[in-house]
């Protein structure tokens, strides 16, 4: 009832699981993934035992094939599963049961593993991996376009209903604490993967890095901006001076990661987002 592709980079050192369903929160049952151990994605009459049992193989240093083996060997239902797994080396390995409803397979490289079942036909995996191997990028971005490219395909041939995306790398998390550095659901929607497009947007918006050279020193015209929002939203408050109201400004807006008030710089696509929301 789903596809997905499970991939990693080793050279950024993440990996991570794609997936879009016509099933409510796909994202709470297929993707599973952990830092420097591998991901995996468990669909059609999914076994979701196979997600922590795969990472602790993996992590006890199973490649991901020897991995699959392991988790079909004892499930008396293994014809009618799906899975797709990569490991710590880039290894991968795709299994699609006999009792999965047609259209469904999977290919495998170098990397990634990508599957579906009840597909609207045969191009839905071939054209996720040609989009996964010509995007430029980084990892979830190449994963969301492979995601896009099987939905444009024809994808679940039953319809549209939710999508995820799941990828760690690590301390990827909020803060440097754990490896979830990308964990996006939409759960029920009449279009998910392009929403969930816009949820990566978001997150690069809130917590991508410019290079210090994209920095903007709060001088001259972008100062000038940022205090008329200060002023106008009531920030500049009598007493108050700059540092403190940008302070408390950037706080309230969640733009702490991208932002100084003490050397008074703000990351370049921030201030253009303020600037055109407050105008």
């Amino acid at each position: 009832m789903t596809f997905s592709i499970v991939a990693c980079d080793l050279e950024q050192q993440c990996w991570g699981v794609a997936v879009a369903s016509k099933f409510p929160a796909v994202g709470a049952v297929v993707p599973w993934a952990q830092a420097g151990v591998g991901a995996v994605a468990t669909q059609s009459f999914a076994n979701t035992s196979f997600g922590p049992r795969g990472l602790a193989l993996m992590g006890a240093g199973l490649s991901a094939q020897e991995t699959l083996g392991r988790l079909l060997e004892d499930d008396p239902d293994k014809e009618l599963r799906q899975v797709g797994l990569v490991d710590a080396r880039g290894g991968s390995a795709t299994f699609s049961g006999n009792g999965c409803f047609e259209w469904a397979g999977g290919i495998a490289g170098k990397g990634y593993a990508i599957q579906g079942n009840i597909l609207a036909g045969v191009k839905v995996v071939p054209a996720m991996e040609k989009a996964f191997l010509k995007t430029k990028g980084n990892l979830p971005k190449r994963l969301h376009a492979a995601l896009l490219a099987g939905d444009r395909a024809g994808g679940d041939k039953r319809g549209r209903q939710s999508a995820a995306i799941y990828v760690v790398k690590p301390k990827g998390g909020y803060g440097g604490f754990i490896d979830r550095w990308i964990d996006y659901r939409v759960d029920d929607h009449d279009d998910p993967v392009p929403r969930l497009g816009e949820l990566l947007d978001m997150h690069e918006l809130y917590f991508g890095k410019s290079p210090e050279t994209d920095r903007v020193i709060l001088k001259g015209k972008s100062l000038a901006q940022i205090m008329e929002i200060l002023r106008r939203e009531g920030y500049l408050k009598k007493g108050k001076d700059f540092r403190d109201a940008f302070n408390e400004f950037i706080g309230n807006e969640n733009f702490e990661e991208r932002a100084d008030p003490e050397a008074k710089w703000i990351d370049k696509p921030v201030l253009k987002y303020l600037v055109k929301k407050f105008k």
